[in-house]
């Protein structure tokens, strides 16, 4: 990874090693359940650690193809971690891209942030990372709520950006649902996990994920530290979350999207709900009419929310065709 003299980079390779939250190595061992010796990078790229200017500490998956001249910045949603992105880092891997899958802060093995999680704040993270690169072509992806991460993102850095996608997101705009900030947590704060067996979390993901390939179910499971006992603790606390949804909350996407000066695509997923279809469809057709020839939108029929897991093919594909048409 070629970087700037003002971000530091830990590199490491196979089981987990202490250096990435300051901690001693035997101390991961110790309290981390053997499914860890797989969450730390797919066989083709490596983790790192990069610590940003505010101090911020962010671990990242890097396929480490330096002579690359195109990247991809891949973001995650809230709760979830940078695992979930494998099979579309591989696939865009053996095209020859650079690729770059990153832990938010508060998720995976990114530290928790004392300063925040405005919108603003995670998107100008992204912005420094992407800074430290030398690569001709960049393009940013983010799922869910990493949508509207990386299209604030492009909106606040102009010319960062070769083209931006919103995987089943970047169109998000919780006020649109729950005008009170009171009753969007009251309605979307995350069930208590805490304690919850490993066996019954791997039991629900067979049944509730049974047509995702096994590396998108792995890429669940590393949301959660097991512990000795054989229950999880999820990696980003309830604390966080709320400040992160808050943050979600309070974006506005639409503005955002007269800010960004970068081509834009959707990539949404239709489960096949037809009322959610039609309150999709009317709220990303009004974005797409305000952004005029540079946003698009592609539905994926039969997708669920976490298709970049479901569907790697794909994603991967659709991916690659929005690059060729803006490179």
């Amino acid at each position: 990874m070629t970087l700037r003299d003002n971000t530091r980079v830990y590199s490491h390779r196979g089981l987990v090693c202490g250096e990435a939250h300051g901690s001693a190595p035997w101390a991961v061992h110790r309290y981390v359940h053997s499914v860890e010796s797989n969450d730390l990078a797919p066989p083709d790229a490596a983790r790192r650690s990069v610590v940003l200017s505010s101090g911020v500490e962010l671990s990242v998956i890097d396929n480490e193809r330096n002579e690359a001249s195109r990247a991809w910045l891949l973001v995650h949603g809230l709760s979830s971690n940078a695992r979930l992105w494998d099979g579309v880092l591989r696939r865009l891997t053996a095209e020859g891209d650079r690729v770059i899958a990153v832990d938010q802060r508060g998720h995976g093995h990114s530290q928790s942030s004392p300063s925040g999680y405005e919108m603003g704040i995670v998107a100008d993270d992204l912005a420094e990372l992407a800074n430290s690169l030398d690569i001709a072509q960049l393009f940013l992806v983010g799922q869910s709520w990493g949508g509207n991460v990386v299209l604030e993102c492009s909106a606040r850095h102009a010319g960062l950006a070769s083209g931006v996608v919103g995987v089943d997101g970047g169109f998000i705009r919780l006020k649109d649902h729950y005008p009170e900030w009171e009753a969007c947590w009251e309605e979307l704060a995350p069930p208590v996990l805490e304690g919850v067996p490993l066996q019954r979390i791997e039991q629900w993901l067979a049944q509730s994920a049974a047509d995702w390939p096994e590396e998108g179910r792995r890429g669940t499971l590393a949301n959660f530290i097991v512990r000795e006992d054989g229950t999880i603790s999820p990696r980003l606390s309830r604390n966080d979350h709320h400040d992160v949804l808050a943050g979600l909350w309070r974006h506005e996407p639409a503005d955002a999207l007269l800010r960004t000066t970068a081509p834009v695509r959707f990539f949404v997923a239709d489960s096949g709900d037809a009322d959610r279809r039609v309150q999709r469809r009317s709220a990303i057709d009004a974005l797409v009419v305000q952004g005029g020839s540079r946003v698009d939108a592609v539905w994926f029929e039969g997708a669920h929310h976490d298709v970049h897991a479901q569907r790697p093919d794909d994603v991967t594909a659709a991916l690659l065709e929005f690059a060729g048409h803006h490179s």
